[in-house]
């Protein structure tokens, strides 16, 4: 990015970029587009020698910060949602819808499921990015893109399990782990350590001056839509063999290897189902 910054401002009069909210230090109070980054004040070096997603977007920032021109615009959307992303804490729904539509057990921890967190209907985000182009007052600035609306991790599960029962007349099984093991079995653990268990709330008052945040849609009710939508024509990306025999060595249950579609993650699921890998 270094490299292109400045070619692509010298190419267009107003050049959006898509940071993230991921950006952001732990708070106790309601984010702001001048809250502290986790890139200016953390002092964890292991953390900061990597490319984490979070570190990686605060040094692109930086980056517009530091040029000589000025007609840019940096969008931080959050957590964002549609009829195929249905996350759960650090979870996509292959990691944990696809279990639970198979009758397996959700694997979630309590650390986060009591996390206050902020999600944000796709088409929302959408329409606020566009209520910031082409206006004059948006160029060098940065603007949070997020529902006003914040809830716990517990109640967006419950969303989702309450639509699984009513289509799958059985409640979906959850087991709880601790951290420390939740971490063990999800690739990324620095989007747990330093996001997924802070609690997330947004300060909307800048975004608010160019589209009413308050008219975006309800995150508990287009959830709903979203996940009925999904269950009546489910569609998976691949499904890690290696994770879903971590989880089912927690759960003590097992995966079909039919569920799979490739030799590669069969095999997978094998070594580590039978902990010949670990």
């Amino acid at each position: 990015f270094s490299k292109r910054a400045k070619q692509l401002l010298e190419a267009t009069d107003q050049y959006i970029f898509i940071s993230s909210s991921r950006v952001y230090a732990d708070s106790k109070v309601p984010l702001t587009e001048k809250s502290p980054r986790l890139l200016d004040i953390s002092k964890d070096q292991n953390y900061l020698s990597t490319d984490d997603y979070a570190l990686s977007k605060a040094r692109q920032e930086d980056i517009l910060f530091s040029s000589k021109l000025s007609n840019w615009t940096i969008v931080r959307p959050y957590i964002t949602f549609g009829f195929n992303r249905l996350q759960l804490g650090a979870l996509e729904k292959e990691d944990w819808l696809f279990r639970s539509l198979k009758g397996r057990s959700i694997v979630f921890t309590k650390n986060i499921s009591a996390c206050v967190t902020t999600i944000t209907y796709g088409d929302d985000v959408a329409k606020g990015i566009i209520s910031i182009i082409g206006k004059d007052k948006t160029l060098g600035e940065v603007f949070q893109i997020t529902s006003p609306k914040s809830l716990k991790w517990s109640s967006i599960l419950d969303c989702y399990t309450k639509v699984i029962e009513e289509y799958h007349s059985t409640m979906p099984k959850v087991k709880m782990v601790e951290l420390n093991t939740f971490i063990k079995i999800h690739p990324q653990k620095f989007q747990i350590i330093y996001d997924r268990i802070y609690n997330r709330v947004f300060d909307c008052k800048k975004i608010h001056q160019f589209i009413d945040t308050d008219k975006f849609k309800d995150p508990i009710e287009m959830l709903n839509n979203c996940m009925k939508s999904f269950i009546k024509k489910p569609n998976f990306n691949l499904i890690s063999g290696k994770l879903e025999a971590r989880r089912d060595c927690l759960t003590n249950e097992k995966t079909p290897l039919n569920d799979f579609f490739t030799f590669k993650q069969k095999l997978g699921y094998i070594l580590y189902r039978l902990k010949i890998l670990s």
